[in-house]
């Protein structure tokens, strides 16, 4: 059986990614807030001195004032709260994605060498309640600790048989279905995330136009509204590939569950019993074999 990760360490790794986004909110609050702390003041000693120079102010730069496209540029927009929260975000949703597509493999979920000799031995008879428990803890997959619950019930009538073969299944079901809740927590938190970025970026936005009159520079806001802008599109782009891929893994894992509880229920028909009764009076009386009719004249 794969070796499951610690039952603590997705709790501990999702309580982490919340600390540092709270903490990384108010950071950005109290940078904001402190940077527009201090008034602006000017003291012009000579009349002359303010009058505006015969040369124009330089234009600032497109890309001083733009929004980032590069990665370390989109960074340090973000601020390091956010970047942190949004690789650990990605590393968990990478690592599950690649987790369950190891985990779900069919041949391993569902070895068919394993699967097609069990069952035909029991369907010709010339395997026990013994030898078949044996083949099944020498052979671990998920399939055959579900066979493993059924032979456990060996010659027990049919209800009580299938209703072990579903116990095991429902442990084996939450044991496929465990990675993908972390997917499922990735493609719900980043887009949460970089909502509260773009709440945060248009707050530090607000308390700049407030306290420093900057309406009509668009320089001094840029760096509120790339934050805004930014964790909104990283967010999202972390969020829609583990939205796929949860979806994907998810249909793996129906399909998976589907074969498995069709060979359940066909172990059920052979080792309950009603099954071995049935077999006990075809061995005893066997049906006639064809041929020609008793007292018919050649």
């Amino acid at each position: 059986m794969h070796a499951a990760p610690p039952r603590g360490w997705f709790r501990i790794s999702a309580l982490t990614l919340a600390f540092v986004v709270v903490i990384g909110a108010r950071h950005s609050l109290e940078m904001g807030v402190s940077a527009q702390a201090a008034p602006q003041e000017t003291v012009v000693s000579d009349p002359s001195a303010a009058e505006p120079s015969a040369s124009p102010p330089a234009k600032p730069s497109p890309v001083d004032g733009g929004i980032p496209t590069d990665i370390p540029g989109i960074a340090r927009a973000m601020g390091l709260p956010f970047t942190v929260a949004f690789a650990l975000a990605s590393i968990l949703g990478v690592w599950s994605i690649i987790e369950r597509l190891v985990v779900l493999r069919r041949r391993r979920v569902i070895p068919a060498a394993f699967v097609d000799g069990f069952l035909s031995q029991l369907r010709t008879g010339r395997m026990d309640r013994a030898q078949a428990l044996a083949l099944c803890q020498q052979n671990p997959s998920p399939v055959s600790e579900i066979f493993m619950h059924g032979v456990r019930k060996w010659g027990r009538p049919g209800v009580e048989v299938e209703q072990a073969v579903l116990d095991g299944g429902d442990r084996q079901i939450s044991q496929l279905k465990k990675g993908l809740r972390v997917l499922n927590g990735v493609s719900t938190l980043s887009p949460l995330i970089g909502l509260l970025g773009t709440v945060v970026g248009m707050i530090q936005s607000f308390n700049d136009i407030a306290t420093a009159g900057a309406m009509g520079q668009t320089e001094t806001l840029a760096k509120g509204i790339a934050m805004a802008l930014l964790t909104t599109a990283v967010g999202l782009l972390i969020a829609i590939p583990a939205m796929t891929a949860w979806l994907y893994l998810a249909g793996r894992v129906d399909a998976v569950v589907m074969e498995m509880d069709r060979l359940g229920q066909e172990l059920v028909n052979l080792i309950s019993a009603e099954a071995l009764r049935d077999r006990a009076i075809l061995v005893d009386n066997p049906p006639p074999v064809p041929g020609r009719v008793a007292g018919a004249d050649t």
